[in-house]
């Protein structure tokens, strides 16, 4: 969860075609032989059940398939250790992780190694009830390779005592921040220290101002352009005038939630887990005093970065008969009702932004509900590690004004091309 225009759709679309790589190991040749009629015991493998909402669902499902029993193995709750187990588990043809749970970022370079079972044929799902660039997410090669199973999307938390109206463009977001001034807080933050989340925010200013870090191949660099340019300058600009707190180079999620709920922030850009617990933390002093609202854009809702998880089946799963049904029993609506209500992750399932009984438990459904109808994944590329890499360092020097923009696009730019050999 934390673990983003022409028209929306399209781009996301754009994002997730075909590659120009040959990709000789996206079959199952080399994995199992199982095919979608072989039931047993399955192995489901996540990042670490912070909500207690997994627990329980896989309790459903062993109450009901007494015979194919799903096992849990946890993992950390750091994404990037998580990637790395899955990875090496992978490489082992490990039998063992039949459905894993996918961040949206590494469906590429997971599917491109030949790791996940395509999801067509005898392995096809139904996705026709689920958001559009949930689906596109899971996309690879023209080619489904996971589940969507649950969904984010950037959100603007704001001071609705102080601002009543919230911005709907950057500029007059900026042009708010007086209003911070003059209550002596920090105007605005997002995640801007040097990991993932640093990535999510300056690819939603780069595509709210109509850029792209990569192309659809997924390896060549698109930052020399102007849109680029004036996405990352606006954040650099953003720092030099104040309006983005020095402090917040070191903002992750948490610290950043932390400042807006001890009333230090006017506005917070942030995911939607950040909602039930500035309502609920006791030691929250705006509990009774914000809102949400979309991104704001250049002229008008911005474009978040899509955010989220998949399930993938394993090539080498035995039982992929049982891996599959799993699957569809993730993204079945009681299931889905369950993530959003027990642990505030956005569902997959389009109709349940439009639930009446959902919008009253849960205010910020329908805002959701457009951030991520307006989000694009981050950069699709089998590459990703060294990619978000390259933007992660380029970026910072940008922020910290130790580069200038150009430099840092330049400099990304080759970081990237260097990644992927081309």
């Amino acid at each position: 969860m934390r673990s983003l225009r022409r028209s929306t759709w399209f781009r996301s679309l754009a994002l997730v075609s075909a590659t120009a790589l040959a990709l000789t190991g996206c079959s199952n040749n080399s994995g199992s032989t199982s095919t979608n009629s072989d039931r047993g015991p399955i192995t489901y493998v996540q990042g670490k059940d912070n909500n207690n909402v997994i627990r329980p669902i896989l309790q459903k499902w062993n109450d009901a398939h007494p015979d194919e029993k799903v096992t849990f193995k946890e993992q950390s709750d750091n994404a990037d250790q998580q990637h790395d187990d899955l990875v090496q588990h992978f490489q082992a043809k490990d039998a063992d992780y039949d459905v894993v749970s996918v961040d949206v970022i590494w469906t590429a370079e997971f599917a491109a190694k030949g790791w996940l079972q395509p999801l067509k044929d005898d392995f096809a799902i139904d996705t026709s009830s689920l958001l559009k660039p949930t689906v596109a997410a899971a996309t690879y090669n023209d080619t489904l390779y996971a589940a969507p199973v649950t969904s984010d999307g950037g959100l603007l938390y704001y001071r609705k005592d102080l601002v009543p109206t919230p911005p709907k463009t950057w500029d007059e977001m900026m042009a708010d921040c007086q209003i911070a001034k003059q209550q002596n807080i920090d105007c605005y933050a997002g995640q801007f220290a040097q990991y993932e989340g640093l990535t999510v925010n300056v690819s939603e200013a780069i595509n709210t101002n109509g850029g792209t870090i990569v192309g659809s191949d997924g390896k060549t660099p698109t930052l020399d352009t102007s849109q680029a340019k004036a996405g990352l300058q606006r954040l650099v600009d953003g720092f030099k005038s104040g309006n983005i707190p020095q402090s917040a180079l070191t903002y992750q999620e948490e610290q950043g939630r932390q400042s807006f709920e001890a009333g230090k922030l006017l506005f917070l850009r942030n995911w939607p887990y950040v909602y039930s617990l500035a309502s609920t933390d006791g030691s929250s002093v705006v509990k009774d005093s914000f809102a949400v609202a979309p991104l704001p854009g250049v002229s008008g809702v911005g474009t978040s970065s899509l955010g989220g998880h998949s399930a993938g089946m394993s090539v080498y799963s035995k039982h992929k008969g049982t891996a599959l049904d799993f699957m569809k029993f993730l993204e079945s609506e009681e299931i889905q009702r369950l993530f959003v209500t027990q642990a505030s992750n956005a569902p997959v399932m389009s109709k349940l932004y439009d639930d009446a009984d959902l919008n009253k438990q849960l205010p910020y459904l329908s805002t959701l509900k457009t951030s991520i109808e307006n989000a694009v994944p981050r950069p699709v590329s089998p590459f990703y590690p060294a990619l978000t890499k390259a933007v992660q360092d380029n970026a910072t020097e940008a922020l910290k004004g130790t580069k200038s923009v150009d430099q840092a696009l330049t400099d990304m730019s080759a970081a990237i091309k260097a990644a992927s050999g081309s």
